[in-house]
């Protein structure tokens, strides 16, 4: 069945499954690993504590949830810039300063040179 789903509805799944764990965090990153255009492991990176002087700092609160709406929806977008590969991982990276969601994305794209050379051979 998911096979038949497209990356950016797996995505979708993959936001709404991580939700509750994105309002209880100020930061970090969301890693999704694609093999054949299908998420198979993703999750969050983040740091749970913070600490100034050597002292720990209480947790600043978490995301709003119309900011993990508007983080999904950028994530979405995001995928216009993939490009024909099918096997790699993508890394949202979000942070909150002074109350405004600030994200990025990183692509990876993976390769096999197994598959190169058998392609090329047949």
């Amino acid at each position: 069945m998911i096979d038949q789903l497209s990356l950016s509805r797996q995505l979708d799944m993959v936001f709404r499954e991580l939700q509750q764990e994105l309002s209880q965090l100020s930061s970090g990153t969301i890693f999704v690993h694609i093999r054949n255009n299908l998420i198979g492991k993703f999750g969050v990176r983040h740091l749970p504590l913070e600490a100034a002087d050597g002292k720990v700092e209480p947790k600043a609160s978490g995301l709003t949830a119309l900011q993990v709406r508007s983080f999904q929806k950028m994530a979405v977008d995001a995928l216009k810039y993939k490009t024909n590969w099918t096997h790699g991982e993508i890394h949202f990276d979000f942070t909150v300063r002074q109350n405004k969601l600030c994200t990025s994305v990183q692509f990876e794209s993976n390769y096999n040179m197994s598959n190169l050379l058998f392609h090329k051979t047949n």
